[in-house]
């Protein structure tokens, strides 16, 4: 154990490998921090941006393409943490062994919220087969090798992540009806999509691109019940209408991956509770989706990049007083492939007070604005017309900044 050492020079161990955690790790060692830093994440991938997880799906990006920098940080991934212990300040791992550290950040980001849907899971407890949530790359993986040979798909859940995947499955060449791609309907219980980030009028216009591209939307409709025996064969609704369907992916939201920290006695309620200087106990900090701040669990990109800043910021020594104040909401939302940011027509707005996007940092704000909005970190495209991939080779004033999720 160090106790008394430095966390700007001593040992900093990292609860997890997401973008927060790359983001906190990559700023520590650019701003000074001569501390070794540790990430420990249960996922096989190096640090990855999540938000383009669509675009894997889609075939636009390769897996490779989505790697994070992190610095001078070692990333010890496949090595999940089973157990904190803040008082010895020592990791127990799921090998057996332990791992000393003098500065402990909680970067254990969230996780799916499955639906009480009867019928969700098979006889061993796990999701039936045909039914996906899509939270990792591995998620993306399985989900990429179901659609292929699927007829017919529902997405349960039409937030950020749910009106992604959906257009995401209707790309030329996804299921057996090629060349075009799956028939998808969109399951939401609101009266509207992306009900907390856009108002009905900019809902419809989306409705309306989400048509022209072979996605149907029940909304204000609840999923009851999946059918079949062993494979879905349909998704049931409350008012008894069946869709029929081979392929479920579940989009409803994620919460805060609290465990670790509450098995160690640290406050938690939605979230881990932190403080302005991102503290929830000496030495022990959160950042990213699993953090509480003020009452407030962002769940953003936006936010975790800001905290990750801050953090890095005090632990690094550049700036010990840096505190945490909250992010600023960003929405953006495009009608089209390489457009710049626009409102569809007046009156017709989304709800910046509470959907975020992964900032571009200053240098990649030239050319084209992002071409999408995102409402968590696990969000990609709101475009509802598929984004020509660039020829290999070329530029075309486009660029892809690993810490912005768009190309600009």
């Amino acid at each position: 154990m160090r106790r008394d050492r430095d966390p700007a020079a001593g040992a900093v161990a990292v609860v997890g490998t997401g973008m927060a955690a790359a983001r906190f790790a990559e700023r520590f060692h650019a701003l000074g921090g001569r501390g070794e830093v540790t990430l420990y994440g249960a996922e096989p991938a190096a640090p990855y941006n999540r938000v383009l997880l669509t675009d894997v799906l889609t075939g636009r990006y390769g897996a490779e393409a989505l790697t994070l920098p992190y610095g001078a940080a070692v990333a010890r991934t496949g090595c999940e943490v089973t157990a904190v212990d803040p008082g010895a300040r020592v990791l127990r791992l799921a090998d057996g062994t332990r791992a000393a550290y003098d500065a402990l950040v909680l970067a254990t980001g969230a996780e799916p919220v499955l639906p009480p849907v009867r019928g969700l899971r098979g006889p061993d407890g796990s999701l039936r087969e045909g039914v996906h949530v899509f939270r990792t790359l591995d998620d993306c993986r399985r989900l990429a090798g179901a659609a292929a040979s699927a007829e017919r798909a529902v997405v349960i859940g039409g937030g950020v992540l749910g009106v992604s995947a959906a257009r995401a499955l209707t790309v030329p060449g996804r299921g057996r009806r090629l060349p075009g791609g799956l028939p998808v309907e969109i399951v939401q219980l609101a009266p509207h999509l992306a009900e907390r980030h856009l108002d009905a009028q900019a809902a419809a216009l989306l409705r309306h691109g989400l048509a022209a591209l072979g996605v149907a939307v029940s909304a204000g409709s609840r999923a009851r019940a999946l059918r079949g025996t062993g494979r879905v064969t349909g998704v049931e609704l409350a008012c008894g209408r069946v869709l029929d369907a081979d392929l479920v992916v579940l989009a409803c939201g994620v919460r805060p991956r609290t465990g670790p920290a509450r098995a160690a006695g640290l406050p938690v309620r939605t979230g881990v509770v932190v403080d302005d200087a991102l503290a929830c106990a000496p030495g022990v900090y959160a950042i990213g989706d699993c953090a509480e701040h003020r009452g407030v669990a962002h769940g953003t990109a936006l936010a975790a990049w800001d905290q990750a800043d801050v953090l890095a910021a005090r632990l690094s020594g550049a700036d010990p007083g840096a505190v945490y104040r909250g992010s600023r909401p960003l929405a953006r939302l495009t009608a089209g492939p390489w457009s710049t940011r626009r409102s569809a027509r007046p009156g017709v707005r989304a709800r910046g007070s509470t959907c975020s996007g992964w900032p571009t940092p200053p240098a990649a704000r030239t050319g084209s604005s992002c071409c999408a909005a995102t409402g968590s970190s696990a969000a990609s495209s709101w475009a509802t017309r598929p984004r020509p991939a660039p020829s290999p080779g070329s530029t075309s004033g486009t660029t892809r900044c690993p810490w912005t999720p768009f190309p600009c």
